[in-house]
């Protein structure tokens, strides 16, 4: 036995409470012979690998948690029967491709103890902290009497928010202590301009955060358990603000701003019970929220390495056209710093999101990745998302989408194709930086033509490598000297020869480039006029700017 069931509250919480406070999904009721509102006293872990002490389960009440046992085991049978005799509530196994065994079903509906499965891809330890912080959650809600916000699934921030505003009579945010929005409250108006900039931002401006914490106010928030009142001035409405902690560790805060009307007379204490009912609430989202957020985008990268499997995991919809999107952040040529890069993944994410039903965000390191579902016929689903992808501020976002694919095993080849629209993006902007100092975006088949040169490029590269010749001597030259002759040779060789026009792209003046190119001439002999040189000249300059 891992857990002891130690300090087991004495409380009315029933099974379905507890089900209906997790995630959903977590739990299937199989069989249920007394129904789902028998009470709960504790969850407990038992581990097969260990001698079995069912004296250890003679608590009325248990939720046994099998680790290590399949419905389809043989073992299954023998842990349902010794948990019946001990008077559990309810025992968990992993649900297996085959299902329960007849005379596992059979044994559960002869006895008192509930049969629940859980999925295989989710973690006992996951399951272990969702059941003890709802059962917790359960008792605390009743406690503290905040009407309509102990009824709420755990977890569930958006609810809180709202109900919460109902209670306190103004438009509620919910924030993470580094003041990044995690739920807020739905407003026909909106209380004045920081509301909805925090909103659209989902995070409080760095400007307003500095002008807080220099006031002192967030030293005063962080270090009482009381409200704390932010008063009107001439640009904001009047703030209520109350910290969520955790015994000392702070969770995060409640915000509260009037929106031209009086709050409720008991806003204070409704925003003080709010705080001590927000705690559980918090504490899932932050361990169990992200755990499911990594575990579906798990599934998303198991999705785009070729597992249709995992399709259920994610929600999406067999036998519906897909295109993968692809989008990556820049600053410069150089990936942007990880603040600045993760932040406008983190917008892009949201805006995927909320583009339209059935799409699929998932974070990759540099990357996002986005499901995109078409209608049918539809060849560029993601046209409308790749505009917003270039329009986000703060960094160079480079964004590019596969072709449509009519089955999900087919997703692999639209992702490698993504890829490659933003590979030729980032390339381009590579070869013509004045040109490429924005975002850039495209479909695949916007680029397919640049694309097929890179996948040969790719080929030719490894033999490149291997030769000699004006080409080769002319780019070690540059990079042993900081020239700018290979530069000059591609402007030239992009503009069809048309030096003035070549100019304006290197910003410099014709003559310049003239100059720099005779001397190419008669330093490395890459002689222009040479059908043969230019080609070799176009091949290594594409090749020496993935080095650059």
């Amino acid at each position: 036995m891992h857990s002891s069931a130690t300090d087991r509250p004495d409380h009315g919480t029933t099974l379905a409470q507890l089900l209906a406070l997790i995630a959903a999904g977590t739990l299937d009721v199989v069989v249920a012979p007394c129904g789902t509102g028998v009470p709960v006293s504790d969850v407990v872990l038992h581990d097969t690998g260990e001698e079995r002490d069912e004296e250890a389960w003679a608590a009325t009440g248990l939720v046994l948690l099998a680790v290590g046992v399949e419905v389809a085991s043989p073992e299954a049978v023998d842990v349902l029967r010794a948990a019946d005799r001990a008077g559990a509530a309810a025992v968990v196994m992993r649900r297996g491709a085959r299902g329960p065994r007849t005379v596992l079903l059979e044994a559960a509906e002869r006895g008192r103890t509930a049969l629940l499965t859980r999925r295989p891809g989710q973690g006992w330890t996951e399951v272990l902290g969702q059941l003890r912080t709802a059962l917790v959650h359960s008792v605390a809600g009743r406690s503290e009497g905040a009407a309509g916000v102990d009824g709420l699934r755990l977890g569930d921030l958006s609810g809180l928010a709202n109900t919460v505003a109902d209670l306190v009579g103004g438009a509620i945010t919910i924030e993470d202590p580094q003041s990044r929005v995690l739920a807020y409250s739905r407003m026909d108006h909106e209380p004045d301009p920081m509301r909805r900039l925090t909103i659209l931002g989902q995070e409080v401006p760095r400007w307003r955060v500095v002008e807080l914490r220099e006031s002192g106010f967030f030293q005063t928030l962080w270090n009482t358990d009381d409200v704390v009142r932010l008063p009107a001035d001439d640009r904001y409405a009047e703030r209520l603000a109350v910290a969520v902690r955790h015994g000392s560790e702070v969770l995060g805060s409640i915000w509260a701003a009037t929106d031209g009307r009086p709050m409720a007379e008991d806003a204070v204490a409704a925003l003080r019970t709010a705080g001590r009912a927000a705690v559980p609430h918090l504490s899932h989202h932050r361990t169990w929220g992200r755990a499911a957020a990594r575990s579906r985008e798990g599934a998303v990268h198991a999705l785009l390495a070729g597992s249709a499997q995992a399709a259920h995991d994610v929600g999406i919809v067999r036998g519906r056209p897909y295109a993968v999107m692809v989008a990556e952040v820049y600053d410069g040529r150089e990936p942007a710093p990880g603040d600045v890069g993760q932040r406008v993944l983190d917008v892009l994410a949201l805006q995927a999101a909320a583009y339209r039903p059935g799409c699929v965000p998932a974070r990759s390191g540099p990357r996002l990745y986005v499901l995109v579902p078409a209608a049918d016929g539809e060849t560029d689903p993601a046209r409308t998302l790749l505009a917003t992808a270039r329009a986000v501020p703060r960094g160079a976002v480079f964004a590019g989408t596969g072709p449509v694919v009519a089955d999900l095993s087919e997703l692999p080849a639209s992702r490698d194709a993504a890829e490659l629209v933003v590979r030729v993006l980032r390339e381009r902007a590579a070869r013509l930086p004045a040109a490429g100092a924005g975002s850039a975006v495209a479909s695949y088949a916007e680029v397919a033509a640049e694309a097929a040169v890179l996948r040969l490029l790719d080929r030719v590269e490894p033999l490149w490598e291997e030769l000699s010749g004006p080409v080769h001597a002319m780019l070690e030259h540059d990079r042993a000297h900081g020239s700018r002759y290979g530069e000059s040779v591609a402007a030239h060789l992009d503009a069809f020869g048309d030096t003035a026009e070549a100019a304006r792209h290197l910003n410099v003046h014709a003559n310049t480039l003239r100059y720099r190119l005779r001397r190419a001439r008669e330093l490395f002999g890459v002689d222009l006029t040479d059908p043969a040189v230019r080609l070799l000249a176009d091949i290594g300059l594409r090749l020496g700017s993935r080095t650059r």
